[in-house]
């Protein structure tokens, strides 16, 4: 299981258009019901600094959102939107859950 963080802020003008991107992304997800990736996005509540958290399965699961083409927009769109504070990305390793992810 590879779990991936990131957190950036936008600028206060483009954080609607981000929601909108992410939700598609999020819509285009469900769509999928691939069960290898688990993906929330959250705002915090400065209403522009966004959290993600993805949990994959495998890296080809990864691969997957990366290649989505909702995902590939949403990332360009966010570059020209731009950043009051850049992406950060965490590896992170998970300690537990109260839900199974992947059912293992």
């Amino acid at each position: 299981m590879k779990i991936v963080r990131v957190i950036y802020t936008t600028n206060a003008g483009y954080s609607e258009q981000n929601q909108r991107n992410i939700k598609n992304v999020m819509n285009d997800l469900q769509n999928l019901n691939h069960t290898g990736i688990n993906y929330t996005a959250c705002l915090g509540p400065d209403g522009k600094t966004f959290t993600h958290t993805s949990f994959f399965k495998s890296d080809e699961d990864q691969k997957l959102l990366n290649e989505l083409p909702s995902f590939k927009y949403f990332q360009e769109q966010l570059k020209i939107g731009g950043f009051e504070v850049p992406p950060k990305q965490e590896l992170l390793t998970l300690v537990g859950s109260s839900t199974s992810i992947f059912n293992e």
